[in-house]
């Protein structure tokens, strides 16, 4: 432990050959009983419930405990001892971390287990081609799903439920059930959404309507509203999605946001999920000021079509591997429930406005979202536990949304006045 009782990751990189095999060896004897720690700068330890096993000493281990699992020093070990020792040692494993473990000799053809690849699997970093190997040796395990399994308690269902919801692979679900702890909580979406209620509850309140608040002739002046021209002001390209058209606006997108978004940050993190979400919204005003230029922009839509469209994306993508129950049926309705919502916007934005020459907020957003979901979401959500900067996919949706970026600035600098436009009022 550090100071103050900070936990920090040993410096592993910095073992012998041999060490690094010692480590192998003792780590799967203590596994799902021992954790790793760096007490301070060059005092590496592992510590674990039978006391401490300070690192520094694995460069010259003892030979009765080393001799038997690499006599000839070569920091590797034979998946026939590897899997012999699991088997020795089985109780003591957590039984989906034994199956991974497992997956991982059945996936060696050189016999051999390497260090990079175990600390790959202890450390939840799996590159590419590691997350191929594991995945090709669990085929040719014979292990019961998750889904089988009893006994479970409320909390373990629910977990158990998400990762079916959103994992198409059995070895991945199985890795989230084992590793899920719910610190943190899903805390982005969730804000969010009760930032989102709440200024609408407040605006309803003052303008003394809820249904169709858009329609109100003082609706506009609010200074979270996206308007042409105001588009100067920076922040109402993010600020519009805590304003809504009305209650049947906000009501389709909360639903959304808790029913997708929240299952998809517990498995991809607040980071991720927050990234595809703030990209739709961003995406989706900057799309208005490009293609609808006269019009305002209100209501979290873009966002929400950006994590919903990846979702489904991914479900299509990987259809065979998903198990979430009636699976067609919820996507129909998914669809239905996105039509109707993109439906009602474009109607609304031809309506009557109720401050002309102004007209109604655009439609445009929605489709702004739906493009990021499907490329830079659908990266997403596809790599789960991998390091999105290793895909060659991820920076070249990358490459592209700053091109858009770039593109929406300078044309929300010069277009507008090249075009001579003739722009509403401010409000």
């Amino acid at each position: 432990m550090g100071n103050g009782g900070e936990a920090r990751p040993p410096n592993l990189l910095n073992l012998s050959r041999t060490g690094k095999s010692c480590l192998i060896s003792y780590a799967v004897l203590m596994m799902g009983e021992c954790r790793l720690w760096a007490p301070s700068p060059g005092r590496e330890s592992i510590c674990t419930n039978d006391g401490l096993f300070k690192l520094g000493q694995l460069s010259s281990p003892p030979a009765s405990f080393f001799s038997p699992f690499d006599p000839g020093n070569t920091g590797y070990i034979s998946t026939g001892k590897f899997r012999s020792l699991l088997e020795s040692h089985s109780s003591k494993l957590d039984p989906h971390k034994r199956e991974v473990l497992l997956a991982l000799a059945d996936s060696q053809a050189d016999g051999q287990i390497g260090y990079q690849d175990f600390v790959n699997l202890m450390s939840n970093k799996r590159s590419n081609s590691f997350r191929q190997a594991i995945l090709q040796g669990n085929r040719r395990l014979c292990s019961k799903a998750l889904l089988e399994e009893k006994g479970l308690n409320l909390s373990q269902r629910l977990i158990r439920h998400v990762a079916y919801e959103t994992l198409p692979r059995e070895i991945d679900r199985k890795w989230y059930y084992d590793s899920y702890t719910c610190c943190p909580p899903p805390w982005f979406m969730i804000t969010v959404t009760l930032l989102e209620v709440a200024f609408f509850l407040y605006n309803g309140v003052s303008l003394g309507q809820f249904v169709l608040q858009v329609t109100h002739p003082r609706y506009l002046k609010n200074s979270l509203v996206y308007h042409p021209q105001l588009r100067a002001q920076a922040w109402r390209y993010l600020t519009y999605i805590f304003m809504h058209a009305g209650i049947e606006h906000l009501g389709l997108n909360v639903v959304l946001q808790l029913l997708v978004g929240v299952p998809l940050e517990m498995v991809h993190g607040a980071t991720r999920i927050g990234l595809v979400y703030v990209a739709g919204v961003v995406a989706g005003s900057l799309a208005v000021s490009v293609a609808d230029m006269t019009a305002p922009v209100v209501g979290s839509s873009g966002g929400v079509y950006a994590l919903v469209s990846a979702h489904l994306a991914n479900i299509v993508m990987n259809w065979s591997g998903m198990k979430c129950q009636f699976k067609l049926l919820r996507m129909a309705v998914a669809l239905i429930c996105m039509s109707m919502e993109f439906g009602r916007a474009v109607w609304l934005r031809f309506h009557p406005s109720a401050y002309p020459p102004c007209p109604h907020p655009s439609f445009v957003a929605h489709l702004g979202g739906v493009a990021v979901g499907i490329t830079l979401g659908v990266v997403v959500l596809r790599n789960y536990e991998q390091r999105l900067q290793d895909q060659s996919l991820w920076w070249i949706f990358v490459a592209m949304y700053t091109v858009f970026v770039l593109f929406a600035v300078f044309w929300n600098i010069f277009a507008y006045t090249l075009l001579d436009l003739k722009l509403p009022p401010p409000p």
